[in-house]
């Protein structure tokens, strides 16, 4: 009965369009109905309508969210990462979309997918979930999450992929000194002079960060 009427709005924006003209909230709207009634996920259909609005309005946050959880959904992880980052760069402090863009991004860098399985970003459910969460509840969970793969990290630190994901997750919240910290012990784990510990310097470096001394 939801999809249903999931499926009944989208029809409704598709009307509304139609008959009143095309608006980036309208689209936006459409965009949001159809991957409603694919049960979140985001289509190619739904992409069409994100970028249309986006093209009315490129600052509109919910279009770019979107897009950049299709982009998760379809296993490009690093696409999605990087559109986040963007975003969050662009928000304004105040904004409603920081808290859930900021758990995006740390829980797409903190799956440890297996080999080859897309890293899926989180449904529409999980984002209405985390915009309902006081901040501090919110804060709280994103650093439970990155305290989880800090810790599966000091049982088994050669993960090269697994720091990376660390050190970003660190710098995404704002936590420079850890991200240095953790910047630093991923090049201890493999060595100073490694091709991983050039890896690490060259992300690492992307994000403005230096490893300490």
């Amino acid at each position: 009965l939801r999809l249903q009427r999931y499926s009944d709005a989208a029809r409704a924006y598709r009307n509304a369009i139609r008959l009143d003209g095309d608006s980036a909230t309208r689209q936006v709207g459409l965009g949001e109905a159809i991957a409603n009634a694919a049960g979140g996920i985001v289509s190619a259909e739904a992409q069409v309508a994100f970028e249309a609005a986006l093209k009315q309005d490129p600052a509109n946050a919910k279009a770019s969210f979107y897009l950049a959880m299709g982009l998760a959904q379809e296993g490009r992880a690093g696409e999605a990462t990087a559109a986040w980052q963007k975003m969050l760069a662009a928000l304004p402090p105040d904004s409603p979309w920081r808290g859930a863009v900021e758990q995006a991004l740390a829980d797409t860098a903190s799956k440890s997918a297996a080999a080859g399985e897309p890293v899926n970003g989180p449904d529409a459910q999980a984002v209405e979930a985390v915009q309902q969460m006081s901040p501090l509840d919110r804060q709280a969970m994103i650093e439970t999450m990155v305290a989880g793969l800090d810790e599966k990290l000091k049982q088994n630190p050669r993960d090269v992929e697994g720091w990376i994901r660390l050190i970003r997750s660190y710098a995404v919240l704002g936590k420079t000194d850890q991200a240095r910290d953790a910047l630093g012990r991923a090049i201890n784990a493999f060595g100073a002079g490694s091709e991983e510990a050039k890896k690490f310097t060259a992300f690492a470096a992307t994000l403005g960060l230096m490893a300490t001394e």
